[in-house]
Formats: structure tokens, C-alpha cells, sequence
């Protein structure tokens, strides 16, 4: 399966010296005249939000930077192992390549994607279900902090939960593609790593929700999980949200909860309902899916409310 195109395409054209998306496809033109390298469709791949189907593109991909590898090679090897095999070929220092590489396309961000950075970027706060068995039905929260980000990721975020054994904190990219939202996070100074895949977003932006997995950090044992989770754009700024969170049990209000964070949402008892429901949805025959119409109706409820105090502040993290 192939990985890390748009990275592997910029560390190419750090390379080769190509400064815009013009320049790289003449330069796949150079070794075939009737490359499906696509100007048009380049732009997705350079973005992360498509990937070549064509198994032509990655031959020419291998005749272009003059690999002993196969194309099929270059699609599916992970980066560092990319990185340090065109770094050796060509007699470059990895470390400027990659500098070079992470600088390449800053500029040239479309309208679209610097668009696209400045509606996601913000604070959020986050509910899922526990996966530890020592808090078994209840939900914990968490702070997550979407902003653009240098280099070859363009959006990072940091996700913290507040947990008896002390703050849990990682890091990552965020992926917008056209049929979803992806987060990959690993742990600061840890090897826990969670994936959150959302529904994409959509404008105002006020609430993200879909599933988040990874494997539950306290317990006896190692166990994979799976939660729904909702995370909901906050407007103002919250005092000592580095360290906010911790446990919500099941009858405890979130809208309440979101009150504190300056979120009062009209008809409270209904939407936790809502929300509740929503959060603790279950599976069809073993298969995780969240009805779209049911995420929309949460959508609805939290897009009215930030339309209704729109320019009323702005959002900041005030750990």
C-alpha cells in the first residue's frame, strides 16, 4: 500500500531542485514524454488527499531519481528508509535534504489549503468513553490544540488527557482529506500512540466527531480499543487548560461541563441526551460505523450556537 506520497514527492523535488508543481512534472516528462504524472491531480498528491493509481508513475518516479529499486519500492517504503536511500544515491546530507524538503512548498499553499489550516486551527475540547477497566462507564476528557504546522505536515495537533498517573500528552499531523479527518498521535517521551479518524469538517467548524483507537494506558493489561469521541471548538479562553480533565461519569451533564468552558447550549437535558447517545453508540455485527444523520444532528446544535456568538472572542490556551 503506498505511504508518505506527498512527503516522499517533496523530498524528491528538494532534490531535484524544482521549485513549483510546473517544474516537478516536467521534470517526470523529462523520462517519459507520456508520464501520467497529472499537473493537476499533483497538487491532491502534494497535499496528502490522493495518491498516483497509475503503477506507470511510480516506474517513472524510479527512472527519475535513478534508483536501483523497483517503482513499487518507492510506494511502499516508509520515509526514513526513502529519505536515506535518495540522500546515498545522489550524495546528499540527509539532514539538509529533509530541511530543504520541509521548506519546499510553504509558499505555494493554495488558497484552498491555507484556508483549510486557519479553519481548523483552535482549541478543542474532547469526550470519549474510558477505556481503562478501573473507570469502566465513564467518559474522560481531554485538550486537543490543532495549529499550522512547519514542513511536510502543514496542521499539528497535541492531544492532553489529565489521568491519576499524572498528564498524558501527545503529539502529531493532522491529515484533512476529502472523505475524512485523520489525526495520528504518539506520546511525548512514550510509546503510546492513538488514531482519531473524524467526519470531515465542515464550515463553521464548531464540533468534530468520529472514532478515536489506540490501547488503554491504565490497566492490568494491554488492550486495544475503540471509542467514539466528540471534540468541540472552544471560543474564549480556559484557564489552566493544559492540565483541565480528568472523568465524567455517566450522569453527569456535559453541557454542564461545557459550561464551565464558556459553552451554554440552550436546552440542556436534551442535548446531553444527545450527546450521551451519541457517545455511547454501538456496533452493527462487530462493524464500528457512525450514521452520518447522526452526527449531523449534533452538528446542527453546536454550529447554531457558534453562529448565534460569532466575534465574540477569540480562542487561546491559557495553561
Amino acid at each position: 500500500m503506498a505511504q508518505h506520497i506527498a512527503q516522499k514527492l517533496r523530498l524528491t523535488s528538494a532534490l531535484l531542485g524544482t521549485v513549483t508543481r510546473k517544474e516537478l512534472a516536467a521534470a517526470f516528462r523529462a523520462v517519459n514524454p507520456k508520464t501520467a504524472f497529472d499537473l493537476g491531480r499533483a497538487d491532491k498528491w502534494l497535499q496528502g488527499r490522493a495518491q498516483p493509481r497509475e503503477h506507470s508513475v511510480y516506474d517513472d518516479w524510479a527512472k527519475l531519481l535513478r534508483l536501483e529499486h523497483p517503482g513499487a519500492w518507492i510506494a511502499d517504503c516508509d520515509l526514513p528508509d526513502f529519505t536515506a536511500t535518495i540522500s546515498d544515491r545522489h550524495g546528499v546530507d540527509r539532514a539538509e535534504l529533509e530541511r530543504r524538503a520541509s521548506t519546499q512548498f510553504e509558499t505555494a499553499f493554495t488558497h484552498e489549503e491555507r484556508s483549510q489550516a486557519n479553519a481548523l486551527a483552535g482549541i478543542y475540547a474532547c469526550y470519549s468513553r474510558a477505556w481503562s477497566p478501573y473507570y469502566r462507564g465513564q467518559f474522560i476528557k481531554g485538550i486537543l490544540s490543532i495549529e499550522p504546522g512547519p514542513g511536510l505536515h502543514g496542521l499539528t495537533a497535541t492531544y492532553r488527557e489529565s489521568l491519576p498517573t499524572g498528564q498524558l500528552v501527545l503529539g502529531g499531523p493532522v491529515t484533512p482529506a476529502k472523505r475524512a479527518l485523520y489525526v495520528h498521535l504518539k506520546e511525548v517521551g512514550g510509546d503510546a500512540q492513538f488514531f482519531i479518524s473524524l467526519f470531515p469538517q465542515s464550515q463553521p467548524g464548531s464540533v468534530l466527531g468520529g472514532y478515536m483507537c489506540g490501547t488503554a494506558i491504565i490497566g492490568p493489561e494491554a488492550q486495544p480499543s475503540l471509542t467514539r469521541i466528540l471534540i468541540v471548538r472552544l471560543r474564549a479562553p480556559v484557564p489552566g487548560a493544559a492540565s483541565w480533565g480528568g472523568y465524567l461519569l455517566p450522569d453527569q451533564s456535559i453541557s454542564g461541563d461545557l459550561a464551565s468552558l464558556g459553552i451554554t447550549i440552550e436546552q440542556p437535558e436534551q442535548v446531553d441526551r444527545q450527546l450521551t447517545r451519541f457517545l455511547v453508540g454501538g456496533s452493527d455485527g462487530g462493524v464500528h460505523q457512525i450514521p452520518p444523520t447522526e452526527f449531523r444532528a449534533i452538528l446542527d446544535v453546536f454550529d447554531r450556537h457558534w453562529l448565534r456568538h460569532s466575534g465574540q472572542g477569540s480562542v487561546a490556551l491559557d495553561g
